[in-house]
């Protein structure tokens, strides 16, 4: 199993195709999918199917799972992808069980993937969007570094919209 980062606390790591129901399982809480784009669980199958091919290719970015260190409990999903809107952006994004929230897991984990981005591509800037009411979510974006800029839209949708340029 690929190994992206371990904390004291958590790993993060790619999935294996067993955890395809623990992975599907995250999108049945109505709190935890408010912010999120709207899918079928068929769509949501085929993004954890892709992610699944993308680990075997190689690829850098990807879509992770993170699990609790002692007892390997599902805690939730991070990513990195290709910003949609802009070339050589890097977009950050979590989603994670409501029982996590508040922990200050998903601020630890934003840290560490931007830190991998910027070690492992060559993004000049990390991005994110939330939704304008999802407060804790942005919380964790400006703790770990990105700032928050005008709003944007996507797909008919206002955003609020994060970035974070590489040092020098």
């Amino acid at each position: 199993m690929h190994i992206i980062a371990q904390t004291p606390r958590f790993v993060i790591r790619n999935f294996s195709p067993e955890e395809e129901a623990t992975y599907l399982s995250l999108f049945d809480d109505a709190a935890v999918t408010l912010h999120l784009p709207k899918r079928t669980r068929q769509e949501n199958r085929q993004l954890f199917r892709e992610s699944l091919r993308d680990y075997k290719s190689g690829k850098v970015l990807g879509r992770w799972g993170m699990f609790n260190n002692g007892d390997q409990e599902f805690i939730g999903v991070c990513l990195l992808r290709q910003y949609l809107e802009e070339k050589g952006q890097v977009e950050l994004g979590y989603v994670l069980r409501r029982k996590f929230w508040g922990r200050g897991i998903a601020a630890e984990m934003a840290e560490i993937l931007v830190a991998y981005a910027f070690m492992n591509t060559d993004t000049n800037e990390i991005v994110a969007v939330t939704t304008p009411g999802n407060i804790g979510s942005q919380k964790v974006l400006l703790k770990a570094g990105l700032k928050r800029m005008d709003n944007i839209n996507r797909d008919g949708e206002e955003l609020a919209f994060f970035r974070l340029e590489r040092s020098a």
